[in-house]
């Protein structure tokens, strides 16, 4: 029995080991054979479809400038290299077939090589440009002028420079839009505006943008019905009716979706321009157009930015026209335009001219004549033009300045005045100092000439946002402070004037003589218009530029009792106003003209006194609570 037995004397362990070496899949560098795919001319041309197709989604979404100087150019090219390496790849099943991802690899020889030539020409490009090699050329980028302060701020009027910053009107136009019901819901105010000059008054415009997704698919087919305007003086903002000026609404924004986004549109109309962010402005009919620098890299591939040219975009239309720079400068009949040269462009090549003249290293050690733009800037409005204001301070960051410059943002004009003093931070705190026991935190300053003193002039603020007053501090000496509180004067007017008659006695206690007199500066308090009429100025403005008035003129008073469902607020002329929505109407006072207005809460009944109009805005001559 034991001799029919099979011999049972193996290790199982070295038959299946055995078993395993026959059965194993070959590794990448064991195969020897090399397979090509058949149908090569139609995997080839499938992969090109496929990176066209990609390719288009791509440029749709990138919108690169098919310009050798854009960075976004070669990233792109990039991009469709690997699709059409992927695409190849997965048509050739080289995910599956060992010996055709060898043949694979061996085709991809080629794409590589294009991406390592694209990696080198944009190395390459960058180096030649970089400020090491090319200080001198940076340094000329931008041509600087001494500019004579007395002449030149003149005609700068403090009772004519802006009192609100951008944060300020942008929460002036919000409460604005808010008011009112038929773009309530619907649309939300950008947070990007443009400081323009409008009939020689400082205003910031502002373009709508569509609350959500849902409501752009709601409003898109009529476009933005309206714009913000904010006049920065006198602080009355008016909601600009395109549809009724201009018989369409805004069809070209940064808010639209697809063709009709605004960058998208640019980019098929100029796919070779190399395009700066556009600015929303409006013309002297009131118009609204787009403004986009055309950019130009003057210094290697990609070094010393600057304006070449400009693209002037009917935002109603979408229709655009490109003008030259020297154009620009030059036409009379452009002298609308007001934003071409961005605040970081201009302040980037003032730090060149700054810090390169004498050269790279002189800018890193030696530090000769080294100086460079102040951390912050503030708008300027003179000669019907925006200008960028800065102080200039050396490259160590001291807490004085011993200049500052003016830079002309349609022209790229730049001037240079000598006068050491404080910095506009240093300035800011002395006016926080003055006010300290209110808390207020003040703007960044703008500069003036008072008597021919430079001048730091700024806006207080609440913890409200809202202006609380006013301040003059001299860039000489940081100490010399006079400030004006609208608690304490109770009007805008006033405290301007408070301010500065109480910065020239404080000139006057510093030794500095003055022979101006005070009255011939002061406002006429008597010309300011009350917030009251200010309030709410939606625009109904015809195509004449005429504003038309909504208000009915009656002299009968009424009253109405009711529970107040709403209450909303806004700052005209540094009033607070209060608007109480009783039976679905708004009824609005300053707080000025009734201080018991600030203990109504949302539930409370109310008896106002108002003349009766048909508005949904109605002035009340009195609130009191029942």
């Amino acid at each position: 029995m034991s001799d029919k037995m099979p011999n049972m004397d193996y290790d199982a362990d070295e038959v299946i080991s055995e078993f395993k070496e026959r059965i194993k899949w070959p590794k990448n560098n064991e195969v020897q054979a090399v397979v090509k795919p058949s149908r090569m001319p139609f995997r080839i041309l499938i992969s090109l479809l496929i990176t066209i197709v990609a390719g288009a989604a791509v440029y749709y979404m990138m919108l690169p400038a098919l310009n050798i100087h854009d960075t976004e150019f070669y990233i792109f090219l990039i991009i469709l290299v690997a699709i059409f390496m992927i695409s190849f790849y997965f048509l050739c099943k080289a995910n599956k077939v060992v010996e055709r991802r060898e043949y694979v690899k061996k085709k991809s020889i080629v794409p590589i090589i294009i991406i390592g030539v694209i990696l080198v020409v944009m190395v390459v490009g960058y180096v030649v440009g970089v400020t090491l090699f090319r200080a001198e050329s940076y340094s000329e980028l931008m041509t600087v002028e001494e500019g004579n302060f007395e002449t030149d701020f003149e005609e700068i009027s403090y009772d004519k420079v802006p009192r609100v910053d951008a944060s300020r009107a942008y929460t002036l136009a919000d409460q604005q839009l808010g008011s009112l019901s038929e773009y309530m819901s619907q649309y939300v105010v950008s947070s990007n505006s443009t400081q323009i000059n409008y009939e020689d008054t400082p205003v910031r415009v502002a373009y709508l943008e569509y609350a959500d997704f849902f409501k752009w698919v709601n409003n898109t087919k009529d476009g933005l019905p309206a714009y913000m305007m904010i006049d920065l003086v006198t602080q009355e903002v008016t909601a600009v009716n395109c549809v009724e000026l201009f018989g369409e609404g805004i069809k070209y924004s940064p808010t639209e979706l697809f063709n009709e986004k605004l960058e998208r549109h640019l980019r098929f109309q100029y796919p070779t321009y190399i395009m700066d962010t556009p600015n929303f402005e409006i013309d002297d009919n009131m118009h609204p157009y787009w403004i986009t620098a055309v950019l130009d890299k003057t210094i290697g591939l990609f070094g010393g930015t600057d304006v070449k040219g400009v693209i002037i975009t009917d935002a109603l239309t979408g229709d655009s026209q490109y003008y030259d720079i020297e154009e620009v400068r030059t036409d009379s009949s452009l002298n609308w335009i007001d934003v071409v040269y961005s605040e970081s462009l201009l302040l980037e090549q003032y730090n060149y001219y700054g810090k390169l003249q004498n050269g790279f290293w002189n800018s890193i050690i030696f530090q000769n004549d080294v100086n460079i733009a102040s951390t912050g800037s503030g708008n300027i409005a003179m000669d019907d033009d925006v200008w960028v204001y800065t102080g200039v301070t050396s490259s160590k960051s001291d807490t004085s300045n011993f200049g500052f410059i003016l830079c002309n943002q349609r022209t790229k004009e730049t001037r240079y005045y000598q006068s050491s003093g404080a910095t506009e931070s240093s300035a800011q705190q002395s006016a926080q100092d003055a006010v300290q026991n209110y808390g207020y935190s003040a703007t960044f300053p703008i500069l003036l000439g008072i008597d021919g003193n430079p001048t730091y002039f700024m806006s207080l603020y609440g913890d409200s946002n809202t202006v609380k007053g006013y301040a003059f501090v001299s860039l000489k000496d940081k100490t010399v402070v006079g400030t004006g509180l609208l608690d304490v004067a109770k009007s805008d007017a006033k405290a301007l004037n408070n301010a500065l008659e109480n910065y020239i006695d404080a000139l006057e206690k510093n030794g500095v003589a003055s022979d101006l007199d005070k009255d011939d500066i002061m406002v006429d308090e008597d010309e300011i218009s009350s917030s009251d009429d200010n309030a709410n100025t939606s625009a109904t403005t015809d195509s004449s530029g005429t504003d038309t008035d909504t208000t009915d003129d009656t002299s009968t008073t009424e009253t109405i009792t009711g529970e107040v469902t709403a209450i909303k607020t806004s700052v005209n002329d540094g009033n607070t106003v209060y608007y109480l929505n009783i039976d679905g109407k708004y009824y609005y006072i300053s707080v000025v003209d009734c201080m018991e207005v600030l203990l109504i809460s949302k539930g409370d009944t109310v008896t106002v006194e108002f003349t009766p109009t048909d508005d949904t805005f109605i002035p009340a001559d009195s609130v009191t609570i029942e």
